[in-house]
């Protein structure tokens, strides 16, 4: 079975969807390996203690993959570019935190030379404490229901 996604024609401007996703102590190891980033504010446990931040984080680019995610999936099969993607990370994330996302539409720009259009979206990330962890905007080039 092959799921698809929201058709451009069948998005409606304030619509929200989202998802939910606990970080586990594999996604900061991962983080480090994938982005060659080993700041000790994400991989040393004492280092990251006396700093702000009082342990280690996950790393940002990581975080903002996370919230991007169900946008991939909302949009599955249909969308043909993820165009933009803008980020402001507002707290730290740390592993045992259960961070959802919610995604708003907030306006539709027609391409019919692409057959579909442009789906504009507002995104914010909570942890499980309501905190705000990050704030996004996106667009997404997405196609419509053929024929």
């Amino acid at each position: 079975m092959v799921f698809h996604g929201k058709w451009y024609d069948e998005v409606a401007v304030g619509e929200s969807f989202g998802d939910s996703l606990t970080v586990t102590e594999t996604h900061l190891v991962l983080g480090s390996g994938m982005f060659g980033d080993f700041n000790p504010l994400h991989v040393n446990e004492e280092f990251a203690k006396k700093s702000m931040f009082g342990g280690r984080i996950l790393h940002g680019p990581f975080t903002s993959a996370l919230a991007a995610s169900p946008v991939g999936m909302f949009f599955a099969g249909t969308a043909l570019a993820y165009l933009e993607h803008a980020c402001r990370f507002k707290a730290p994330v740390r592993p045992g935190d259960t961070l959802t996302t919610r995604w708003t539409v907030t306006e539709k720009l027609d391409k019919p030379k692409h057959n579909g259009g442009i789906v504009v979206m507002s995104g914010e990330t909570r942890n499980q404490k309501g905190e705000v962890v990050l704030e996004a905007d996106g667009k997404i080039l997405v196609a419509s229901r053929a024929g």
